[in-house]
């Protein structure tokens, strides 16, 4: 398997290196936001921009650093389910719940639990690849804060866009009268984030649609069988039930679900 030859550690330094280098786009807004701050600065404060005109280069203070950081954390929910398999995964075990009929079991906390950390296992390849090629290069002071999120923001354009169907891709790029790219990291995230959530919706519901077939065989067999017995008080669904736990325990229901969710992805 792909995912044999990556570990990613969760550590604290790895996790807020990802927040910092793994969204690119949305951490471009730093250089405005300071620049804001910087005109609006009175003279008697201590400088939170510097500025090297011999190379070009500005650097930002740890003030505004962390500032952008917490103003970047509010958008991070959404960044987690736009551009990662959070959407997939969360989608087809919320319809494989109410295939079964099990109601509030397991708890939306448990599911969400799962999706994310399934998120994490499929993501890791991805996380590694920004953390060796952005976000640890960074913090070492070898490339620039703009030179890390390029390279970061590439590097989610190439998971994306392996995982976009090419019709939902091609749909949103004739909308948006873009010319055809040669290279994933050519393509606009303003495209590309639409594609992806699209694509994604569609491949959710194509693996609901299979996973719900053989629950609802099991259903009309039952609601048959109780029809023609006469208890037509009794409900099919409360009888039903403990066949679908039983086929679904079986089968290894859960093993055979995270594993097939798992292989769809391309790393």
């Amino acid at each position: 398997m792909p995912w044999a030859n990556f570990s990613f550690q969760l550590t604290l330094p790895r996790v807020i290196a990802f927040i910092v280098a793994g969204f690119g786009p949305i951490f471009a807004a730093e250089a405005a936001l300071a620049q804001a701050l910087q005109s609006t600065l009175t003279g008697g404060l201590p400088a939170l921009i510097s500025s090297d005109v011999g190379n070009g280069s500005t650097s930002y203070s740890l003030s505004l650093q962390i500032l952008a950081l917490m103003t970047a954390l509010t958008v991070l929910p959404s960044l987690v389910l736009g551009m990662t398999s959070f959407t997939r995964i969360i989608i087809v075990l919320s319809i494989l719940r109410q295939a079964m009929g099990t109601q509030q079991t397991p708890p939306n906390q448990v599911l969400i639990a799962i999706a994310l950390f399934l998120t994490f296992f499929i993501m890791s390849p991805t996380l590694n690849s920004v953390y060796e090629s952005a976000a640890e290069p960074y913090l070492n002071g070898k490339v620039s804060a703009e030179s890390a999120l390029e390279t970061a923001s590439n590097k989610m354009k190439v998971f994306m866009v392996q995982n976009t169907r090419k019709s939902d891709l091609g749909m949103f790029m004739d909308m948006a009268a873009q010319e055809q790219v040669e290279a994933p990291k050519d393509v606009p995230l303003t495209v590309l984030l639409p594609a992806f959530i699209t694509s994604e919706l569609k491949t959710a519901f194509q693996i609901g649609f299979l996973l719900f077939l053989p629950f609802l065989v099991i259903d009309m067999v039952v609601a048959s069988v109780l029809m023609s017995l006469g208890m037509m008080m009794l409900s099919p669904m409360l009888v039903a039930l403990p066949f679908k736990l039983l086929l679904f325990v079986l089968v290894d229901g859960w093993s055979m679900t995270v594993g097939s969710l798992v292989t769809t992805y391309v790393v």
